[in-house]
């Protein structure tokens, strides 16, 4: 790796660390208060990385901010009709994605689910002391805001991808596709520790969270890295990790059930089932649509035909 490439990551990752920081000195760990405001600004240290490391590089002469909005994918790509069809198909396909492995870890008997009495939803609910009124009704309004709150969520989410997917991955291309997305998910993964490693997403597993998040990160940045080499632009992949980040909230409370919770690692959008179908969709999709061996990285983003 290169020293932009190390050099963004470690501020990348320092930056995280302070942020998260509160959680860890005053002891309260997941019982913060304020932990899903860490996490939210937690978000935004990749796109300040990316930017530190270009004004280092521009005061010694580098790149102007056009150039970096070029590479890093800001504009619509060299196909902007593609890009369209891969926006919407990726907010439309993502939550259907986390659906299905909701079913299939039901399937496969890792979970229960409750679709139709919701017992997740009022037990959730009850512990808020909210207004649960006809449960019914209150979950076809998050069916619905769902997929428009994704549009607020791509605020957050871009801090991530400009990052992660806009500037890292075509620096990791010169490797191949498969180390590029195997490299950058990793890099994903590390990043998360200040929060995993105090049992973030899998609250049972303590700080072995941080080392069963980092596949999932793989298989998920898999995904996420096809919407940005297929189109030449971040945004598909921010549209992604939005909805992803929505849905995943919005389902698995939805499908669970209050008497057998579900298992993160196993049956989450978050565990092992979901990241086996992420790797197979994300296959699929790669063989679908080949990338591109002779682009020039990454003076050229557009990087699958």
């Amino acid at each position: 790796m290169r020293s932009k490439t190390l050099w963004f990551s470690a501020v990348a990752i320092v930056l995280a660390w302070l942020v998260a920081s509160p959680a860890w000195l005053n002891g309260r760990g997941l019982s913060d208060p304020l932990l899903v405001a860490y996490a939210a600004l937690m978000m935004f240290t990749p796109t300040l990385a990316v930017l530190v490391v270009w004004l280092v590089s521009r005061l010694r002469g580098g790149q102007t901010f056009r150039e970096l909005a070029r590479e890093t994918g800001l504009g619509l790509g060299p196909r902007k009709g593609r890009t369209v069809a891969v926006f919407f198909g990726v907010w439309l396909g993502v939550p259907v994605l986390v659906a299905l492995t909701l079913l299939l870890s039901a399937l496969v008997g890792v979970a229960e689910l409750d679709l139709a009495g919701h017992s997740g939803l009022r037990k959730a609910l009850e512990a808020t002391g909210a207004d649960m009124g006809d449960l019914g009704v209150t979950a076809i309004a998050m069916l619905v805001t769902m997929p428009l709150a994704a549009f607020i969520t791509m605020i957050p989410a871009f801090g991530e991808e400009w990052g992660w997917r806009g500037w890292l991955l075509p620096r990791l291309m010169r490797y191949g596709t498969l180390r590029a997305v195997l490299i950058s998910g990793v890099i994903w993964g590390v990043w998360h520790a200040p929060l995993t490693l105090l049992g973030y997403n899998y609250p049972n597993l303590g700080p072995w969270a941080a080392l069963m998040f980092v596949p999932i990160c793989v298989a998920l940045g898999a995904l996420l890295s096809w919407a940005r080499l297929a189109t030449g632009s971040v945004w598909p992949a921010v549209m992604g990790h939005a909805i992803f980040n929505d849905s995943s909230a919005t389902l698995n409370l939805l499908g669970s059930d209050a008497d057998s919770p579900l298992n993160p690692v196993l049956a989450s959008s978050g565990g092992v089932l979901a990241g086996v179908l992420y790797v197979a969709v994300a296959l699929l999709l790669f063989r679908l649509v080949r990338p591109r061996s002779d682009a020039p990285l990454p003076a050229d983003p557009a990087l699958i035909r």
